[in-house]
């Protein structure tokens, strides 16, 4: 993609070095770097801080003055255990909430279909209507809070959920901060948890963008996210570009709508994994700003400088994690952790250690937290910005990831983009290729995962889990049953005629009729339903 490299990516020669390993993305290590490493003109593909091409920071003074924003992904059971959970982690110290749903949830289904059985409540919270929302919330200053909220195909619906219970409490959509994820293609790449096919999908983004500019305007709309891409097998080359040609494609459907790219792009934001290989991911953090910064100035026209920042969140790898010796993973998280930050991300999470086993515990959790406030609060890696900056190998690795990365990235092009290349497979098969490299090389112990294929207990451990009470699905749809009863069931069948017209169409904006139909107490399933009816859902080539 010639619109992404910097210029002048000569690289001095350099006599190929014996006994150098290779980077995750693939290019060499060398043992040794020096001045010939580096090519010429670093100055002006760093920048300043806070400068095109934001090589060194979206900010000026990235953490000097203020810590990123410390996050803890949580959220199991009901709404009322989650939020408990909530009040516990803001008591200990952090910064943001983000949210784990079910999966009946991140489907658009009630707790009461058919296919949820079993699943509720399992892998994050249960969430049906407006009344799971407020038990969710309670007691929680939407107003002051920032949330996140890791839901894709009905992002939308939660997050009107989550505005109409701030009405409640005289929160105008003006104050509410934080970020819906929002990002379906790449669930076509690497999750599965889609529910309309592409197109009618990209209309509900850019519908998304469209009604927070207005209604919501310190909301970021998308978290385009390459951290699920990274938990099914991709390297941090591929991580990279699969994401931000994901990125391109949501600017495009958005301009495509009608929408100038300086209105909208300034709420964009991405998500990226951060793995225990401390050096590539500083380096892919750096490469992935700069090429963003390119492909919004040059591609897309953009002017403001915010449009041309790629701000991220990152989660330390999940993947990572092993059942094996689980307090080893403590180790893990702290190194990737420091990843993230020397990498200038600007928020975390960082996983518990039992995460390989179950839910985290609530002491698990807290020391997830502290993790991230003692590199903040302990270290000296906040005292200025960008440390590694100028550094051979750094620099060296942030442009071979780089040319990586615009290689994958010309080859999505050259499919017809990001949803034409996931029809034809492209990105799940080149991650799968990658995936299964990397399984050989454990089960081979050519690649050492400490406790799992080297330095082995003969006897682990007990450990105590923490466990979801199965009764949660049978209070789950006691509640769902209350709820139709009490509602005024021809108000809400009145809003749902009103939502599948105006999906039908295609001049109105879906989340007006939507939110309509929500404060009647619709459930998230009638919302996701009602779109269906209209848009049909997606089955992916291989199955049809």
């Amino acid at each position: 993609m010639s619109d992404a490299r910097p210029a002048n990516q000569e690289r001095r020669p350099r006599p190929a070095a014996s006994g150098g390993r290779r980077a995750e993305s693939g290019f060499e290590i060398a043992p040794v770097y020096g001045p010939g490493d580096v090519a010429d003109g670093l100055a002006d593909r760093l920048g300043a801080p806070g400068e095109f091409p934001f090589t060194r920071g979206v900010y000026s003074t990235m953490y000097t003055q203020r810590p990123w924003t410390m996050r803890q992904y949580a959220g199991f059971g009901t709404a009322r255990e989650s939020n408990a959970r909530y009040h516990q982690l803001l008591r200990a110290g952090t910064m943001g909430l983000s949210v784990a749903f079910d999966l009946p949830t991140q489907m658009g289904m009630d707790s009461d279909a058919v296919l949820a059985h079993g699943e509720v409540g399992k892998v994050g919270v249960a969430i049906d209507s407006i009344d799971d929302m407020r038990l969710l919330f309670d007691g929680i200053p939407l107003g002051e809070v920032s949330t996140s909220m890791t839901i894709n195909a009905p992002a939308s619906v939660l997050l009107l959920l989550y505005q109409l219970v701030a009405e409640e409490h005289a929160v105008p959509g003006s104050a509410l901060n934080g970020t819906i994820q929002n990002d379906v293609l790449k669930e076509y790449i690497a999750r599965g948890t889609y529910i309309y096919p592409p197109a009618p999908s990209l209309r509900l983004i850019a519908d998304t963008f469209a009604y927070c500019r207005a209604e919501i305007p310190k909301w970021n709309t998308i978290s385009i996210s390459g951290y699920h891409m990274a938990e099914a097998g991709a390297t941090p080359a591929q991580e990279v570009a699969f994401t931000l040609a994901d990125g391109i494609a949501y600017v495009q459907a958005a301009m495509d709508a009608g929408l100038a790219v300086d209105d909208f792009a300034p709420r964009l934001s991405f998500f990226f994994v951060s793995r225990t290989t401390v050096l590539e991911e500083v380096a892919k953090f750096r490469a992935a700003r700069r090429i963003w910064a390119a492909i919004m100035r040059d591609r897309f026209g953009a002017k403001d400088p915010k449009s041309q920042m790629l701000r991220f969140h990152t989660q330390t790898a999940g993947v990572q994690l092993t059942a094996q010796q689980p307090e080893v993973n403590l180790v893990r998280v702290s190194v990737q952790a420091l990843a993230a930050v020397l990498g200038g991300t600007q928020s975390l999470h960082t996983n518990s250690f039992d995460e390989a086993i179950a839910l985290p515990t609530e002491k698990a959790a807290r020391l997830a937290l502290r993790t991230q406030q003692v590199i903040a609060y302990e270290t000296d890696v906040t005292a200025t910005v960008d440390p590694f900056a100028g550094s051979y190998v750094v620099e060296s690795m942030t442009d071979a990831v780089e040319a990586s990365v615009s290689e994958l990235m010309r080859q999505v092009d050259e499919l017809g983009g990001a949803v034409a290349a996931i029809e034809q497979g492209f990105q799940k098969r080149e991650i799968e290729r990658s995936a299964y490299s990397v399984a050989q090389q454990i089960d081979s112990a050519e690649r050492v995962v400490v406790g799992l294929n080297r330095f082995i207990l003969d006897e682990e451990d007990a450990y105590e889990p923490l466990r979801v009470n199965p009764a949660i699905e049978a209070e789950q749809r006691a509640r769902l049953a209350t709820l139709r009863a009490e509602r005024d069931n021809a108000e809400v069948d009145k809003a749902l005629a009103a939502l599948r017209s105006a999906a039908t169409g295609t001049s109105e904006n879906v989340l007006y009729p939507m939110k309509d139909a929500l404060r009647a107490r619709a459930t998230v399933g009638e919302v996701c339903d009602a779109l269906r009816e209209v848009w049909g859902i997606y089955r992916p080539p291989d199955t049809f």
